[in-house]
């Protein structure tokens, strides 16, 4: 019997902790990566350049706007239709804080906030976990695990984040997401997990000087993180923060009674809220 090739999926796979995440793919055997970005002409030349850096890769490239679900559902239905499957989905894309949420609050009159952050770091998140679950939960499965969906969050997701808070806030959803959709999804036998980077440096800050002064983790701490969750059926729910060359699953927060805990258990025995 022939092994179908495991199928990829990498939101904003065309650079930053995205394209990190590829290239450590690609050299694996009976795999086929799916690069999802926005940037239609800079996927094209990274794909280029990762066939020349890993010439017995399977690589292919969707352009897509992850705040778009018709686009996001559009190139999903792409790479089914060519691969047969998806396997693991890297809900990675994101921007920076596009807006304040403070906008004009000393102008005459009110300014509405810009909502891109939200719409490109929670929104598109949510659309990916939707249509990654759905072709996951297709998947048979002899392991104890469909497949795996791994989002990208960021340490800004688990402490405060005073000079961007939306952006912080759409982490922060990110991790609360992940921590609330384990329990349903393990039912379908996927696994979903986030990554929480400290500063790693990459094309999404506004510029390079911001890193001079930070200090920085290194990317090979990502792809330690992503081996780790995908390569054990065990973990699911986890948030794992990355710090310098460390890798440590950031616990949520214990209940504050005994009351607290018995409500929220209570809401998962009844089945909705």
């Amino acid at each position: 019997m022939t092994v179908p090739k495991r199928s990829i999926i990498v939101t904003g796979g065309a650079s930053g902790i995205g394209l990190g995440i590829t290239r450590h793919f690609a050299p694996e055997p009976n795999t086929h990566i799916t690069i999802f970005d926005i940037n239609a002409t800079t996927g094209a030349q990274v794909l280029t350049s990762l066939h020349t850096e890993f010439p017995s890769a399977s690589l292919s490239f969707e352009p897509c706007d992850v705040s778009s679900w018709e686009s996001q559902a559009a190139a999903f239905a792409k790479v089914v239709a060519e691969q047969g499957r998806v396997d693991v989905v890297f809900a990675n894309a994101g921007i920076t804080e596009k807006s304040s949420v403070l906008a004009g609050i000393h102008d005459a009159e009110p300014v509405k906030p810009g909502l891109m952050t939200v719409d490109v770091n929670f929104k598109g998140v949510i659309y990916s976990v939707n249509l990654a679950a759905h072709y996951i939960a297709k998947n048979s499965t002899v392991s104890g695990s469909r497949g795996n969906i791994i989002c990208t969050a960021s340490n800004a997701g688990i402490y405060p984040f005073p000079m961007a808070p939306m952006y912080s806030a759409t982490k922060h959803g990110v991790v609360g997401l992940v921590r609330s959709l384990a329990r349903p999804l393990e039912k379908e036998q996927i696994q979903i997990n986030a990554l929480a980077p400290a500063v790693i440096e990459t094309n999404i800050a506004p510029s390079g000087d911001l890193f001079k002064s930070m200090v920085l983790t290194p990317m090979s701490t990502a792809t330690k993180a992503v081996a780790q969750l995908v390569e054990d059926r065990s973990l699911t729910g986890k948030v794992a923060e990355l710090h310098g060359e460390k890798v440590t699953f950031a616990e949520q927060p214990a209940y504050v009674d005994a009351d607290t805990e018995k409500n929220i258990e209570t809401f998962w025995r009844l089945g909705y809220a």
